[in-house]
């Protein structure tokens, strides 16, 4: 593996596309750290580092942990990728619910084309209507900022000016990482958007890494803890990887065809069916709904206390309710994407075509309910699986009480974990297969010898 890291930086074109994604993300996190003009960062420091009490697990924490500590600095990337996210959710919804947009999805690279440039609209829009919730937010923590003599947190003054500002900037930020996301898509590695919220999440490990580390050293925590964490997280990355990775490998048949002048038996091969063939995007796609209704919720509790509250009590991180309504959303995208990716009825026409069966199944429709059936079982085992390691942190919370340490948790197993570990194996399986298609070993050495092995010509 050391061998074939050191690889990548000897080829020129993979090496381009490595820096070149690096690059992205290193602008990624400098933006991050640009706070919105018009705000006083320390006040903002203050009030948040005071509001919190030292615990996390409040909702601001709960939605900095995918943007990477940009929504608590209410930087110029606060919001994120998500709304983008958010409008391919909507989008891709409307795409099964529409004939019209069914049809359009039908017609190449024009119809893809024409539902990307809708889905950017939407980001557009969402964004906006985020970023003017954020205004009425911050509106909000300045007055108690004043009533608390802690500062002005708009040194200015809140205004239509201030407002117009901070609306153009984080809606200009996200679209700004849409189109970066985009660019390492097409020119660096691969999977843009997903490294984007790769690269916010694991942003924050080190901070919460090293507030607990200092807790046990100062006598405030205990080594057992922390064992019995390391372990808890070992396995899930265990089931993480057994999760992305598993499948069921349906046994194929062909039939006996003429090959020049002679019979040939058809090989035999098989139809593999990922245990999570949705990956990491019921995840990505569940929590940025759960977390929309809430954040629109604490944008405009001011004023409307009432509803904010409601909304706040049954859909807060950790409660019944959440764990129910994310639950049935994870199901509900696993079984989506899934469809979407596997569709029994093609699978078994083409079989058909080609002289193909499954042993013991007749061609035709019993292919496609044998599949059908295979299809549901598999996905439904795979997304109770995904759920499960998904609510796993929140669960480990409330038996030990680790409210003070919730934001490591978080980022060290469940949703946190499943996305950094699905993306990072994406990532390593575009690098893998760059690296074959130059005639290098990949990561993983399958026994080859290095004598006989073809040169690279450049």
């Amino acid at each position: 593996m050391i061998r074939a890291i050191v690889t990548i930086f000897t080829v020129p074109d993979l090496r381009k596309k490595i820096l070149f994604t690096l690059g992205m993300l290193l602008l990624f996190r400098i933006g991050a750290h640009i706070t919105v003009p018009g705000l006083d960062f320390r006040v903002l420091q203050d009030y948040f580092s005071k509001a919190a009490g030292g615990q996390s697990g409040n909702l601001t924490d709960y939605i900095d942990l995918f943007a990477g500590g940009a929504f608590k600095r209410l930087s110029v990337f606060a919001l994120g990728i998500m709304p983008y996210i958010s409008a391919s959710i909507i989008m891709q919804i409307m795409m099964v619910a529409v004939p019209s947009l069914q049809r359009l999805a039908k017609e190449g690279d024009f119809g893809r084309r024409k539902i990307n440039q809708y889905t950017r609209y939407g980001t557009v829009l969402l964004c906006a209507l985020q970023a003017y919730g954020i205004t009425v937010y911050i509106t909000s923590l300045h007055f108690e900022a004043l009533q608390g003599n802690k500062g002005m947190l708009i040194p200015g003054g809140p205004g239509a000016g201030f407002t117009a500002m901070t609306i153009l900037t984080i809606t200009a930020g996200t679209i700004l990482l849409m189109w970066m996301g985009e660019l390492m898509t097409e020119r660096g590695i691969g999977n843009g958007t997903s490294l984007i919220i790769f690269a916010g999440i694991i942003a924050g490990a080190p901070a919460a890494l090293g507030q607990f580390l200092g807790d046990i050293r100062n006598g405030q925590g205990e080594p057992i803890l922390a064992f019995i964490l390391l372990v808890l997280f070992i396995a899930m990355i265990s089931m993480s990887i057994l999760l992305s990775e598993g499948q069921r490998k349906i046994p194929l048949q062909y039939g006996k065809r003429i090959v020049g002048r002679r019979m040939v038996q058809g090989a035999s091969q098989t139809l593999p069916i990922k245990v999570n063939a949705a990956n990491v995007m019921p995840i990505i796609f569940a929590s940025s709904l759960m977390i929309f209704p809430s954040q629109i919720a604490s944008y405009f509790g001011s004023r409307y206390q009432g509803f904010a509250e409601t909304i706040q009590k049954y859909l807060a991180p950790g409660t019944m309710t959440y764990f129910i309504i994310y639950i049935l959303l994870i199901l509900f995208f696993a079984y989506f994407y899934t469809t979407i990716q596997y569709n029994p009825k093609e699978i078994a026409e083409a079989l058909k075509k080609n002289g193909g069966y499954i042993p013991g199944v007749r061609p035709g429709a019993h292919t496609e309910e044998t599949l059908e059936r295979i299809l549901n079982r598999i996905t439904l085992s795979g997304a109770i699986f995904l759920a499960f390691v998904a609510i796993a942190p929140d669960i480990f919370i409330k038996i030990w009480s680790l409210e003070k340490y919730s934001q490591l948790i978080h980022l060290f197993g469940g949703t946190s974990l499943l996305i950094t570990v699905g993306v990072a194996l994406d990532t390593l399986k575009q690098i893998e297969s760059q690296l074959v298609m130059r005639h290098y070993d990949g990561f993983m050495d399958r026994g080859k010898k290095s004598a006989g092995r073809p040169r690279v010509v450049r």
